[in-house]
């Protein structure tokens, strides 16, 4: 076998073989509390920052998180959106923020 041929042969064993900087599964990987995607608060205030839901999705993750007649809601200066809804038969103002957390006002 010629030189060119094996050093071909060695270069695409070299690409084609395994690879040893593998990403570990999405199990081993450290929690990201940047989004709340677990449908749990991981702030008990809004958070301030760029907030990119619509109102109606703003509305939706509110009532996902357990509130009804949304109503009044407007995003402030702080990127979140605050609003009016019930829960358990109470009225109280809510808030959602950019993180996804949805916040009953205390």
């Amino acid at each position: 076998m010629n030189k060119k041929v094996l050093l071909l042969l060695t270069v695409a064993s070299l690409l084609t073989g395994p690879s040893f900087a593998q990403n570990p599964p999405a199990t081993d990987r450290p929690n990201n509390n940047a989004v709340n995607s677990s449908g749990q608060n991981n702030s008990d205030k809004p958070v301030s920052g760029a907030n990119s839901f619509t109102e109606g999705q703003a509305k939706s993750k509110i009532e996902q998180a357990g509130y009804t007649d949304v109503t009044g809601l407007k995003k402030d200066d702080n990127g979140v959106w605050r609003g009016k809804a019930s829960k358990g038969g109470t009225s109280t103002n809510v808030s959602l923020d950019f993180q996804g957390n949805v916040n009953a006002a205390k």
